[in-house]
């Protein structure tokens, strides 16, 4: 059984979930980055060899947390779709077809290159940046200077950030994270198909490592 981390930002009750998503309790939406759906079928298609049920398990991962947190909404903060259009897509369209009364919201991200019309067909609201509350929803992170300049919290995603853990032996391992800045938050990539790369941060800054089954705060 997995185990959420309760999180307040800006008066705002947020559950960090070790599925690699954030839900918003006061909006109930269901906050994701880079799931990159589609990304098993364009290496199929290119002839590398990868196992099909990758694809279905992001999108079962999904209905099972719709299913437990039962959100209105699901903001997908860019790359929802790894590439141009395959196979894969039938399967997107399918799972959108179970869920047609949660509002769907995409921030589009340098991968999300398939025509608006498709999305808009599954009635998937497309935007390049969109701001909730005290939040704004991008998909690539911004620059100090940037931030500076910006009205509101940015949550992205984008660089898939990670967090390299080092333990008494010396051996190391690098886990997905939420990394919180003073004024941006990026999410860990919620599609199985992806790395991660460790990011640089500052004594100020709030990480908090993805595990199996349960979030960590790592000090």
């Amino acid at each position: 059984m997995s185990t959420a981390l309760p999180f307040q930002l800006l008066d705002q009750d947020l559950l960090l979930l070790p599925q690699k998503a954030i839900y918003w309790q006061h909006e109930k939406a269901l906050i994701a980055a880079d799931v990159h759906l589609g990304k098993v079928g364009h290496f199929r298609k290119s002839g590398i060899a990868v196992p099909r049920d990758m694809e279905q398990d992001d999108l079962a991962c999904l209905s099972d947390l719709i299913f437990e947190h039962k959100p209105q909404k699901i903001i997908f903060l860019g790359d929802l779709f790894h590439s141009d259009m395959n196979a894969d897509w039938d399967w997107f369209a399918l799972w959108r077809k179970q869920f047609p009364k949660i509002e769907i919201i995409l921030i589009r991200g340098n991968h999300d290159i398939i025509h608006d019309e498709h999305y808009i067909k599954l009635n998937i609201a497309l935007h390049d940046s969109l701001a909730i509350g005290p939040f704004l929803m991008l998909h690539h992170p911004l620059t100090e200077i940037d931030l500076r300049k910006t009205e509101g919290y940015v949550f992205c995603g984008h660089i898939h950030p990670g967090v390299n853990l080092v333990g008494r032996g010396r051996q190391s391992i690098t886990l997905p994270c939420f990394a919180f800045s003073n004024k941006q938050c990026i999410l860990p990539s919620f599609g199985k198909f992806t790395g991660r790369i460790g990011i640089r941060s500052t004594k100020n800054d709030r990480i908090f490592a993805v595990l199996k089954d349960k979030v960590i705060a790592i000090e």
